[in-house]
């Protein structure tokens, strides 16, 4: 859709709505279909890759595919070796690396032009509202952080035992003495709150702040021989920025999780 037939507010608008789809006659429910879509194909994608790297692993002198595999694994095994102190290849190094790969590509789909794949989407695909970004969408950013929450509190409940989880819940930080259960239960249900809030939010905050940049400066580039100077030069130079917000915001995110498992493995 062209930005000359749009006002400002019409183009963000349109760039911003989501496929979405009801569920029921309510429609209470709704499926945002472009975040589940390309969620569940970069998986795939991501995922098969590896998995066809790894079925394929040679003992001699690896090729480039192999290489760059067995450096990804390295660099998140020893991400996690720092926080987490027990049997993490079981199954915390490898939530790490699913987290830190999945979250990785959801973010790269930003890189995508905004225009030109919303003409494919419209004229190929024949889909007029089209969002490439799942990490833009606050649905997926807190599905992925309330997915590590229960993993968080399975592995507590797992670990302690549930008697001794909620021992922990009323008994920790302030003592066991019975008055003070109230102010311990409430310090502890709010950093259960905040946890997958701020999990959550940091990384809806950051991506979909990276889509309104680039939308900004896509109008702009449409004003003119100036605009489209400058928001050409502009967007270059924001696109190699955010290079660095992609990485680091998967890389934050994989750590919180981490962070997160290993708290649940610790007694207070």
């Amino acid at each position: 859709m062209s930005t000359e037939q749009l006002t400002p507010a019409e183009y963000i608008g349109h760039h911003l709505s989501f496929n979405a789809q009801s569920v029921g006659d309510t429609g209470f429910w709704v499926l945002h279909m472009d975040t589940l879509v390309v969620s569940l194909l970069l998986g795939i994608v991501v995922f098969g890759f590896l998995g066809w790297v790894v079925r394929g692993v040679t003992a001699g002198v690896p090729n480039k595919r192999q290489a760059f595999v067995e450096l990804l694994m390295e660099f998140v095994d020893g991400q996690v070796k720092t926080i987490f102190h027990g049997n993490r290849h079981a199954f915390v190094a490898p939530l790490a690396l699913t987290v830190f790969v999945w979250v990785l590509f959801m973010n790269a789909m930003d890189f995508l032009p905004i225009d030109i794949m919303a003409a494919f989407y419209q004229h190929v695909l024949g889909l007029h509202k089209w969002r490439a970004v799942p990490t833009s969408d606050i649905n997926a950013t807190f599905a992925l952080a309330l997915s590590v929450w229960v993993l968080m509190i399975f592995f507590s409940i797992k670990v302690k035992g549930l008697g001794g989880w909620i021992h922990e819940l009323f008994c920790a930080p302030f003592g066991s003495n019975p008055l003070a259960w109230p102010a311990n239960f409430a310090f502890n249900l709010i950093e259960y709150i905040s946890k997958p809030l701020s999990h959550a939010l940091r990384l809806f905050g950051n991506m979909y702040a990276g889509e309104i940049i680039f939308l900004l400066l896509g109008m702009w580039a449409a004003t003119g021989l100036v605009g489209t100077f400058f928001g050409a030069l502009l967007g270059a130079g924001w696109a190699i920025f955010h290079i660095l917000i992609v990485i680091l915001q998967a890389f934050i995110f994989m750590m919180l999780t981490v962070v997160y498992i290993s708290m649940a493995h610790e007694s207070h």
